[in-house]
């Protein structure tokens, strides 16, 4: 399981080190010394898995080379007691593999090192599969064409430290969380974050020798000072189990016995203090049975996770019955006119703007929920009311605010706000949130309390079957499932009968029928190689240009830079880009001609952009600052034209492709989608439905070396869950073993997969729409069937 573990040293000569030495040894090469001629050798030194130079864009050629670099380093430092280098050793996630760990530390070293001047060796080690960890080794001064310049006292303040340790941090979530993992790491002490535990210590060897017995002193002490470590903690577990329950729960709802296994193996000392401590956390008062799940696993939660829960229920329930809020009818009907609202989302507005503080909206991708909002907030307005819109994300707060002009920010936001007592919520107050399907529990029990204490009206907006929640819970689905809602099944965005049909089906959780309509119609291709796979993105993406809009779609950033530059090439190729103008960005060296497409990666208000924003170059001037015009709501609608100096704003990349999850809210007329073994049920929804008029889906087969492999890895379902998806769980009170789900909770989940189906049938005159088969093509996905789901973990 992933664990957070930085540690920074100094190499210097005060110890009697040598850091070409270091550098040979990390790196398992022959380097030698070139003020002595001494040769260090460490080639036969196994578990060095990948290493790497990396340097800003203006440093010397020389400076890739290890040898010449580390000697220019012994040089250039004088004094007997020099700081020769800075290590920085981190545990890399197991959960990644390879190619994710080495593109998790290449974007953590640029962002947290490079751009601030240094040269990073890195070397990964994985001589214990179990501990796969780096070592980075940073100059101490700053590098330009010229060489090396003075040294950087503020890169040795304790608050460059933190700033480092948070960013590892950060960059290892989000890593995680695009790969599908539940699982977080967090670089706050235990004290921080209200754990009273003590952190363990990095070892540095492999569990096989920790057990030889010529281990250099060192590393004894070290062992001897982690198992005083181990021996404390578990004594502060059995003496308060909650503790224990508490670290569990910093990031999940959930969680089986396993799972306690695994945390109390790195929390105790010995097989003796392990089995007391798992005695008292899996008997302790705090511990919730909840039930089985799909998988006939008997699940945990704590009693603060149920409170939690049962608090946002609470806040529901009491929001849902209040008689505020209510627009006239007149208004209502004025307003669904004036916006043209079909009548399913005039239905739609009507509900929302009826009697009550919460109402709940659930739309599948493409159905109109923008529209069925600009024609709320209108009448909202019209009755006095104040609209605010929020969402967890910068751009799919922006897109809420271009497609229904309900100002809007981020979540965050608002809670610093009302924080630092700002910007309070008030009983004229409506306050839209959309996307909400991607909210923790915790943040929208919080939010909800807010609104709740002012008189507020929430209107949550969403789709349960989009992209998961982040943090721990799946608060949308539960409340959509308790609540009335208003629900929009009629797809809009997709102008052909049988893609509306397909993206219902993904939203019914039918995604391999989706699959097969969208095979039979030739929107699925196989390549034989990544490379080949990219190659067939980017031939559909140039055929597609000067007919409308267009977006390439993958999962991993290194996908998405790929796609990117392949795109200018072509570009460049065709004399379409010219004058460019190299920058340094936040992710490297990124070249920028009148022309190219951007992608802004960090909100920033003085731009008036969020982390997402799209727009077009319309100059470039010789210091590298850009003129870009923002996307607006359409062609017809462009958006501002805006002037950014990369020099003070960073965060931008090139914008032809990116990734399925900043995708999620967007339109456009095309799409291009790389398939990858990161897909599931979730992003494949999302990716296949951003479309208008066409997608593409391109897979590799030396990935997917079976059709069924390609199905099943698109189909997957992996929905965050709640403790109350396995029972009604009231007052704390423990829950009788052998009970899984309630029956209540598998009748909301089978109605609301009935209502969904029988809206295809209506719509699309089908009498089984599930036994629609397809004549076996080049992928022959028609042979495929869907795995059986199971009521137990989403609807």
């Amino acid at each position: 399981m992933a664990i957070y573990h930085l540690h920074t040293k100094i190499i210097g000569r005060s110890d009697g080190r040598c850091v070409v030495q270091a550098a040979a040894y990390r790196s398992a090469e022959d380097l030698s010394l070139g003020s002595t001629g001494e040769s260090f050798d460490f080639t036969a030194k196994s578990g060095v898995e990948h290493t790497e130079i990396m340097a800003p864009v203006d440093a010397p050629d020389w400076v890739y080379d290890r040898e010449q670099l580390w000697n220019a380093i012994e040089n250039v430092e004088k004094r007997k007691d020099a700081q020769l280098a800075r290590e920085v050793e981190v545990s890399l996630p197991i959960e990644l593999d390879r190619e994710q760990q080495i593109a998790l530390m290449r974007e953590y070293v640029q962002e947290t090192f490079v751009k601030r001047g240094m040269v990073a060796d890195i070397a990964i080690h994985r001589d214990d599969p179990n501990n796969p960890h780096a070592h980075i080794l940073l100059t101490t001064r700053s590098i330009s064409g010229e060489g090396f310049g003075p040294k950087v006292r503020e890169w040795n303040t304790k608050s460059q430290m933190n700033e480092w340790r948070a960013e590892w941090a950060d960059v290892q979530n989000r890593y995680l969380a695009r790969e599908g993992f539940e699982v977080r790491v967090d670089h706050r002490s235990y004290a921080a974050q209200g754990i009273n535990l003590e952190p363990g210590q990095k070892l540095g060897l492999s569990t096989d020798r920790q057990s030889d017995a010529d281990l250099p002193p060192l590393i004894k002490e070290r062992m001897a000072r982690q198992q005083d470590i181990q021996r404390e903690n578990g004594k502060r577990i059995i003496a308060e189990p909650k503790i224990a329950l508490d670290a569990l729960t910093q990031q999940r709802a959930t969680f089986t016995e396993r799972d306690v296994a695994r945390f109390l193996n790195t929390h105790t000392v010995d097989a003796n203090q392990f089995q007391e401590a798992q005695a008292k956390v899996m008997a302790s008062d705090q511990l919730v049975k909840l039930g089985v799940d799909d998988r006939g696993q008997t699940r945990y939660s704590t009693r603060d996770m149920v409170t939690i829960e049962n608090e946002l229920r609470g806040h529901a329930e009491d929001m849902t019955a209040k008689p505020s809020h209510a627009v006239a009818d007149r208004q209502i009907e004025a307003s669904a006119k004036r916006s043209g609202l079909t009548s399913e989302q005039t239905e739609a507005a009507r509900h929302v703007l009826e009697a009550g503080d919460l109402k709940v909206v659930v739309g599948v991708a493409g159905s109109g929920k923008s529209r069925m909002l600009d024609a709320a907030r209108d009448a909202w307005v019209r009755e006095g009311y104040t609209v605010k819109g929020g969402a967890l994300s910068g751009i799919a707060a922006e897109n809420l605010q271009h497609a229904s002009g309900i100002e809007s920010r981020t979540l965050a936001s608002y809670e610093l706000s009302w924080r630092n007592g700002h910007d309070a919520l008030s009983s004229k107050d409506v306050l839209v949130i959309d996307e909400a399907g991607m909210l923790g529990t915790r943040q929208l029990d919080r939010v909800m309390a807010a609104a709740d204490r002012a008189g507020a009206k929430v209107v949550l907006v969403g789709d349960a079957e989009q992209l998961q929640a982040i943090e721990a819970g799946a608060p949308f689905r539960a409340i959509s499932e308790s609540a009335g809602v208003a629900e929009l099944t009629s797809v809009r965005r997709q102008q052909t009968q049988w893609q509306q049909e397909a993206t219902l089906d993904m939203a019914s959780g039918r995604t391999v029928e989706a699959l097969q309509a969208y095979e039979k119609h030739g929107a699925i291709t196989g390549a034989q190689t990544r490379d080949d796979a990219r190659t067939a993105v980017l031939n559909t993406w140039e055929q597609g240009r000067g007919q409308g809009s267009q977006l390439m779609l993958a999962y991993t950033r290194d996908d998405v830079k790929a796609l990117n530059d392949g795109a200018r090439e072509r570009l460049k190729a065709n004399g379409e880009l010219k004058g460019g103008v190299v920058v340094e960005t936040e992710r490297g060296q990124r070249e920028f001609a009148t022309g190219d497409r951007v992608l802004f990666l960090r909100n920033e208000k003085s731009l008036g952009v969020k982390n997402g924003s799209l727009g077009t170059v319309t100059q470039v001037n010789a210091s590298g600052k850009l003129s870009v015009q923002l996307d607006g709501k359409n062609e017809k609608e462009p958006g501002r034209t805006i002037d950014v100096d990369p020099r003070f704003y960073k965060n931008i990349d090139h914008g032809y492709a990116t990734t399925v999850h900043k995708s999620q809210g967007s339109t456009v007329d095309r799409t291009q989608v790389l398939a990858s073994k990161n897909f599931d049920r979730h992003a494949t929804y999302v990716a296949m439905s951003r479309h208008r008029q066409q997608t593409q889906l391109v897979f590799a087969r030396d990935e997917f070396t079976t059709p069924q492999q390609l199905v099943n890895t698109l189909s997957r379902a992996r929905p965050k869950d709640m403790a109350t998806d396995y029972a009604q769980v009231r007052g704390l009170e423990q829950i009788p073993q052998g009970v899984s789900l309630s029956a209540e909770k598998r009748s909301q989940m089978e109605k609301l997969g009935a209502d969904r189906l029988a809206h295809l049938e209506k719509r699309f005159g089908l009498d089984k729409p599930n036994e629609r088969t397809l004549q076996a093509t080049r992928t022959n996905v028609s042979a495929m069937q869907p795995k059986p789901r199971s009521p137990g973990r989403s609807r």
